[in-house]
């Protein structure tokens, strides 16, 4: 017990000494005002985020004329029939898509993917070469960059379109996920990361050591660059999943479209009127999305604060 006394206290104390560390002057506190503020401002921008997940779920349970003749923010049935309304708008869904839902959902996971890894890895070589190397034209390409990020992404579909079908290759995949894996955005994500997060004192004393510049880079710098480019990652898989008028244009198979084009050819049909099943298509297409932030959201936030602080 005499032993033990001591190093509890020392913990105590050492809490403590964090506690003080971690607490800021007073004159930089936030005030009752501010913080009743903030809580009011985040609760409204939670629900303005969650209301409409909130009724495309409610919607997804119902049928034509229910979604009419119904309350729009509960369901139209009892609550122990809801299964069965789930279940009737999931044939409905299938139906009208041939039973080629998931096989969408599935072509968005690949379009997705790909582009996004491939994206990944070419935005952080391209950011760590501009960030950490001196070279003639280093001044050029980053413009070109630049330059490329104004530019919308509508503005590029049609040269886009013209070259690979020149090629041979509309109506492919690649048609969707070449143009998808180049991102400006990636690559000044990549070079912000870079320049904050990877020591040049680091990479000379590995130079020193021996090591070549494609060791370093895949031994070191992908490892101090992890969480950044989970970060990328995420961002290009979300807009390559969004993307609408590139596959639009390009593909023109029905087992090649992703899941947004996809529903996009259900609602263009004129004698669809089944909403409630493409709500919950629409529910179950940005499913993956969801599951893959949550696993990820850890390494996302680390990410994110990793770019944002410069040393």
């Amino acid at each position: 017990m005499t032993s033990a006394n001591p190093a509890r206290l020392a913990k105590k104390q050492d809490k403590l000494l964090k506690q003080k560390a971690d607490e800021l002057p007073r004159s930089m506190r936030p005030t009752k005002v501010v913080k009743i503020t903030t809580i009011v401002v985040l609760v409204f921008a939670l629900i303005y985020f969650l209301f409409p997940i909130y009724w495309a779920i409610i919607a997804s349970t119902k049928s034509p004329s229910q979604l009419v003749s119904s309350n729009g923010l509960w369901f139209a049935v009892d609550l122990k029939k809801i299964p069965q309304a789930v279940a009737t708008n999931y044939s409905i869904l299938l139906g009208w898509t041939h039973s080629q839902f998931w096989h969408w959902v599935f072509n968005s996971l690949i379009y997705s993917g790909v582009s996004a890894l491939i994206g990944t890895v070419v935005s952080v070589m391209a950011g760590y070469g501009t960030a950490k190397f001196q070279f003639r034209g280093r001044g050029v390409v980053m413009t070109i960059a630049m330059s490329a990020l104004l530019m919308p992404s509508a503005l590029m579909t049609i040269p886009q379109y013209s070259i690979f079908n020149a090629l041979h290759l509309s109506n492919t995949m690649l048609a969707v996920i070449i143009p998808c894996s180049v991102s400006p955005f990636g690559f000044f994500l990549g070079r912000v990361y870079a320049q904050s997060s990877v020591p040049t004192e680091l990479l000379e004393a590995a130079r020193i050591d021996g090591a070549g510049e494609a060791r370093i880079f895949f031994t070191i710098v992908l490892r101090i660059l992890a969480p950044a480019m989970v970060t990328i990652f995420l961002f290009l898989f979300v807009a390559t999943w969004n993307n609408f008028l590139l596959p639009l244009m390009m593909l023109s198979s029905e087992n090649l479209f992703p899941v947004t084009l996809g529903l996009y050819g259900l609602v263009s049909l004129p004698v669809f009127t089944d909403r409630g099943a493409l709500m919950m298509g629409s529910l179950l297409g940005v499913l993956p999305v969801i599951i893959l932030f949550f696993c990820l959201q850890r390494f996302w936030q680390a990410g994110l604060t990793a770019g944002s602080v410069k040393e």
